[in-house]
């Protein structure tokens, strides 16, 4: 989307009506309004023509939205991509170790994300806490230049990072739901995410050739990282746009306001089956090095192999987020969490060489396009607007929990039974976690709590 001089990304894009946009009455959705020109309509043609379905609009600030997290996450793959190899192979940590430090990369902040949501909320000012998130990430990175070989010091940083990863994500993704029509989540989302993902191809390829020019210099790597983050932040502060509510009623966003959402049923059932998802997922780097162990690569290839995976993500988010409002977000995702299983089970089956790696990268970039993007924009709408980044935060804060505990547990399974045990148990936590997200939500998954619920 090209940039305008004078109006970057204030306006909102829509799609061209026939009449004047003043003359179209509001048409009713869950509990809001939006204008009937929005989301997915017949809409008439020329005289004669038959109507056709018109593409929803994707706004402004969701591009906006997605251009901070694209430069964002060309900061932090930069950083992240080499992890898993560099406390392995470098520091000589066992799989069990890896395992607890992954599980904490993702997972021991994740209570912020609740907090984060809640402030949101509270204070009616999402894009402030998403800032306070980004700019921490940021001053991490400078924090790797003081970390050494000390893992320790390395697990400090990487704890500040996942403080400000906790604080923004909650309040970024209700922001999204709020500039989007419900009828157009998964687009949206898909949008966002093939933005972040392209970021995050980009990283690695960046990072190589910060090493390649400065003479192998990790420094020279970790600063660029933060030069780019602090764009990331600047991005935010001049081009996003937050959505200015009437303050709420006392009591209607307060801890027992929160707690509340969680004695409606269908909110339960999300973030049940959130756990049972987050339970059924390992981490990337582990993916990374069975393929690596393997296929017998060399370091240099490794970084390459997150290269792969967001490759596939971000080709095919904006599509399977647009065929999630078609067919049903709900099937989307699971055959995305099918997909998962086929990328365990091809770890060791008997397919091997660089067949095994495209295809399994390009199924793991499938999973990731159908579920990450998907999944939120399945949430959105059971959720109630007023404490909507809050209820996000529950529900990614569930998932991220779970996904702590199953890196930890995968972790000791390597160590106990060895990778070939572990993965395919691994298979089979994800056959469980399927059933039992489809039985949890087939039931009413479009459902719209009331506010006053909340």
């Amino acid at each position: 989307m090209p940039l305008q001089a004078k109006a970057p990304w204030a306006s909102v894009v829509v799609a061209a009506v026939p009449q004047p946009l003043g003359r179209r009455k509001p048409q009713e959705v869950g509990n809001r309004v939006y204008l009937s020109t929005i989301g997915w309509s017949r809409a008439a043609g020329k005289a004669g023509e038959p109507g056709r379905r018109r593409l929803p609009a994707i706004s402004a600030n969701v591009f906006a939205l997605g251009t901070v997290s694209l430069v964002t996450d060309i900061s932090a793959e930069m950083v992240t991509a080499v992890l898993p190899l560099y406390l392995v192979l470098g520091l000589q940590l066992s799989p069990m170790a890896y395992g607890v430090i992954d599980g904490v990369y993702t997972g021991a902040t994740a209570v912020l994300r609740i907090v984060g949501g809640y402030i949101a909320d509270r204070v009616r000012s999402r894009k402030a806490v998403a800032g306070v998130g980004y700019a921490l990430s940021a001053v991490a990175k400078l924090g790797l230049l003081a970390a050494g070989r000390s893992v320790a010091a390395v697990g400090l940083v990487i704890a500040v990072d996942r403080t400000g990863k906790g604080l923004r994500t909650a309040p970024r993704d209700a922001l999204i739901t709020l500039s989007t029509p419900p009828e157009a989540l998964g687009r949206a989302f898909g949008v966002h995410r093939a933005m972040d993902s392209f970021g995050a191809f980009l990283g690695p390829l960046v990072a190589l050739a910060v090493l390649a020019a400065a003479g192998q210099s990790f420094d020279a790597v970790f600063v660029t990282s933060f030069c780019v983050a602090v764009l990331g932040v600047v991005l935010l502060v001049l081009f996003v746009r937050d959505r200015r509510d009437p303050q709420p009623a006392a009591g209607t966003v307060s801890p027992r306001g929160a707690a509340s959402m969680l004695k409606a049923a269908p909110v339960r059932r999300l973030v049940l089956a959130a756990c049972f998802l987050g339970l059924a997922t390992i981490g990337d780097g582990f993916v990374y090095l069975l393929l690596q162990r393997r296929e017998e690569l060399s370091a240099g290839w490794f970084p390459l192999l997150a290269v792969g995976t967001n490759l596939g993500y971000l080709l095919l988010a904006a599509p399977i987020g647009a065929l999630a409002d078609r067919v049903g977000r709900l099937p989307v995702m699971l055959g995305g969490y099918t997909a998962l299983i086929a990328v365990y089970l091809l770890l060791f089956g008997p397919l091997g060489g660089w067949s095994l790696i495209v295809l399994t990268l390009g199924l793991y970039g499938i999973f990731y396009a159908a579920t990450d993007g998907v999944f939120m924009a399945l949430a959105g709408p059971l959720l109630p607007e007023r404490l909507r980044t809050t209820g996000i935060a529950i529900v990614q804060t569930g998932q991220a929990l779970a996904y702590l505990v199953s890196s930890v547990l995968f972790g000791m399974a390597w160590q106990a039974w060895g990778p070939v045990a572990a993965s395919r148990v691994a298979a089979a936590g994800v056959v469980v976690a399927i059933i039992a997200t489809a039985v949890l939500l087939a039931r009413r998954p479009d459902a719209v709590i009331p506010e006053e619920s909340s």
